[in-house]
């Protein structure tokens, strides 16, 4: 595996290890997830972890001065871009970029590190104490996974047919490190992959719940509770609706992010909390939409927020985008 490694200090000896891998420009939307982890964990000793292929100077440098000695250890691991090339068939047309097969070596990469680590996407915040996931004994256990939504889980179930009713969601993993290796995982999963990938609608998260069907671990939801922006926005609800103590990790899944400022949406004060506390603060967040999706999903949450000429207006900004994209 052609891989070069950039790394901190030596994390504490009982240090809970978190990876992350992303683009370069999402260590803004990551600083917030670390904050938050941090915030909410004061006594706990960390290992941040980051897996990418290219780093600008400037998050380097941001990243590693969230070292603060004993609480906070960061490691930057800098893959070898040929890695993913195989995939590339999966980046090119879509919203996916290469960073969501980097999961996919994180055994071999943090091996030396640890033999446990939880794997989280960038766009998660913590709201609560990990206590109870971190003492999970998962001697027995390849990875603990957290169930996807109930319509998801129907659809891929039947999809890839999988032998046990149950299909997790790839946002958040908690890897036995040496049974993940010693079950060959990285290697099945890239085969699969290779072998079906055009036919998953989810490349690497259907291909690692059709490799562990039977063999992950499930947890409850409130280890990666889901939760959509979209749905809230189309019916005028901008209130984050999740009942007390039923999260510990919120994760934004859908195509409308809380560091949009623009959606209006109430999940946008928690981002803008743990923002601030980030190495990332100084940094502004989305005022407006950035895409010409984001343009056409505002002018919709316009629309239902009763603002027809605002919504005509966004529409007309999305129209023009798009064509200048043809």
């Amino acid at each position: 595996m052609n891989e070069t490694m950039q790394a901190g200090a030596a994390p504490a000896a009982d240090a809970f290890h978190v990876v992350f891998c992303v683009d370069d420009r999402y260590f803004r939307c990551m600083g917030a997830t670390i904050a938050s982890i941090v915030a909410n964990n004061p006594a706990r000793n960390f290992a941040f972890h980051v897996l990418a292929t290219k780093v600008s100077d400037d998050n380097r440098r941001r990243f590693a001065a969230l070292a603060n000695g004993r609480q906070v250890s960061t490691h930057l691991h800098l893959l070898d871009a040929s890695l993913f090339s195989r995939f590339e068939q999966y980046t090119k047309s879509s919203y996916y970029s290469s960073a969501i097969f980097a999961r996919l070596v994180i055994p071999d990469i943090l091996k030396s590190y640890t033999d446990r680590v939880l794997y989280l996407d960038a766009d998660i915040l913590c709201v609560g104490n990990i206590d109870e996931l971190a003492q999970l004994d998962l001697s027995g256990d390849i990875a603990a996974v957290v169930p996807d939504a109930e319509a998801t889980t129907r659809r891929r179930v039947d999809a890839l047919k999988l032998k046990h009713p149950r299909y997790f969601n790839s946002g958040m993993l908690y890897i036995n490190i040496p049974a993940w290796i010693a079950a060959g995982i990285t290697q099945q999963t890239i085969d699969a992959i290779l072998k079906d990938g055009e036919q998953f609608r989810f490349p690497d998260q259907d291909a690692l719940n059709v490799v562990l069907d039977g063999r992950a671990r499930f947890v409850g939801i409130r280890w990666n509770y889901l939760y959509g922006l979209v749905g809230d926005l189309e019916n005028n609800r901008p209130a984050l609706a999740i009942p007390d103590g039923a999260a510990t990790f919120i994760h934004f899944a859908g195509s409308v992010k809380p560091w949009g400022v623009w959606s209006g949406h109430d999940s946008v004060l928690l981002f803008e909390k743990y923002h601030a506390l980030s190495g990332w603060s100084d940094q502004a967040l989305d005022l407006e939409p950035t895409n010409y999706k984001e343009l056409r999903m505002h002018s919709r949450f316009q629309w239902a927020r009763g603002k027809r000429i605002d919504s005509l207006r966004w529409y007309w900004r999305y129209l023009m985008v798009r064509r200048a994209r043809k």
